[in-house]
């Protein structure tokens, strides 16, 4: 992908950033991921609009990728389906993480007798940070069966990845209602909302505004296909300003139907400026998860200069593919 390679090296070096901290990145048994790109196949069928996965690839070609562009950290987001899966899928991702050190240790649950014991030796295990997925999963994060677990996760200060919007296809539990019900009844719950809520964005705004602890991702929000979809509302774009310390890049890697560096253009064509996308790419995420600064590469092009100025999309618009 050299084009993608190019010009995310430009992004970084006019930004002056380290590199990129996707907090919403998928990596999970070949098996699973298989289930995971058959359903996404078959969008197109469903809703008329196709999906085509760009990184279809073998995993060691997707690690080396995400490096290839920059990510200096990502995640292994995974997610059960039913019971009796999340254990296995965690003893996965704990190797995965061992084999694989820029990748952030992720781990998950599912509403069931043993999952704060599972969650708890996750914990111990040095995860850092976890994935719940409502509407695959189909359950309500109230369930009692996961009280212990969101405490211990409260307790750990460990963020939770919640895909908890209706978007692309509403779930009996999805919305803001049911994760606004658990931010009330377990406070300090820090709670990543994948997808901004998509397409219930300002609901879960506000969900922000009264919840410190509540962060919220860029996955695949502003991209042209999205906004096709569930655009986000042009009214709440300063609201993204005023939280612009709590909003992290995520993009669905590998699982994204174009080519990696558009998540970056569609943030970058907000026009909530260089500070504002220096945080959303790398600093809020790298102070979330402690990560030490790297040495800065030795930039290519000055500062004042012409092309040290360039835009991602000029920088893209100038690469040979």
């Amino acid at each position: 992908m050299p084009a993608t390679t190019e010009t995310l090296r430009a992004f970084r070096e006019r930004l002056g950033l380290p590199g990129l901290v996707d907090v919403h990145t998928h990596f999970m048994p070949e098996r699973v991921l298989a289930k995971v790109w058959d359903y996404f196949d078959g969008f197109g069928p469903l809703t008329g609009v196709p999906w085509p996965i760009t990184y279809r690839h073998e995993e060691e070609q997707r690690v080396a990728l995400l490096r290839e562009f920059g990510v200096r950290a990502f995640t292994s987001m995974l997610y059960p389906h039913k019971p009796a899966m999340a254990a296995w899928l965690n003893s996965w991702a704990a190797e995965f993480a061992a084999r694989t050190p820029d990748c952030l240790h992720t781990a998950t649950f599912f509403p069931e007798e043993d999952a704060a014991a599972y969650v708890r030796r996750a914990v111990e295990g040095g995860a850092r940070v976890f994935k719940a997925h409502l509407q695959v999963g189909g359950y309500d994060p109230n369930d009692e069966r996961l009280d212990a677990v969101w405490g211990l996760l409260a307790e750990a200060g460990i963020p939770t990845v919640i895909h908890c919007g209706s978007g692309p296809v509403a779930g009996k539990y999805t919305g803001p209602g049911p994760v606004g019900r658990l931010l009330e009844r377990t406070p300090g719950l820090r709670l990543i909302i994948a997808h901004m809520g998509m397409p219930e964005y300002a609901d879960f705004l506000d969900l922000a505004d009264r919840h410190p602890g509540v962060l919220l991702d860029t996955t695949m929000v502003f991209t042209d296909f999205s906004e096709r979809l569930s655009g986000f509302p042009p009214a709440d774009l300063g609201r993204l300003a005023d939280l612009g310390d709590r909003i992290l890049l995520g993009t669905d890697f590998p699982n994204i139907p174009y080519p990696y560096e558009h998540q970056l253009q569609a943030l970058e064509r907000l026009g909530l400026g260089d500070d504002w996308l220096r945080a959303v790419c790398h600093d809020n995420g790298a102070r979330l998860f402690g990560l030490e600064p790297p040495p800065l590469p030795e930039r290519r092009f000055s500062g004042d200069s012409q092309e040290g100025a360039r835009t991602l999309s000029e920088a893209a618009a100038s690469v040979k593919p």
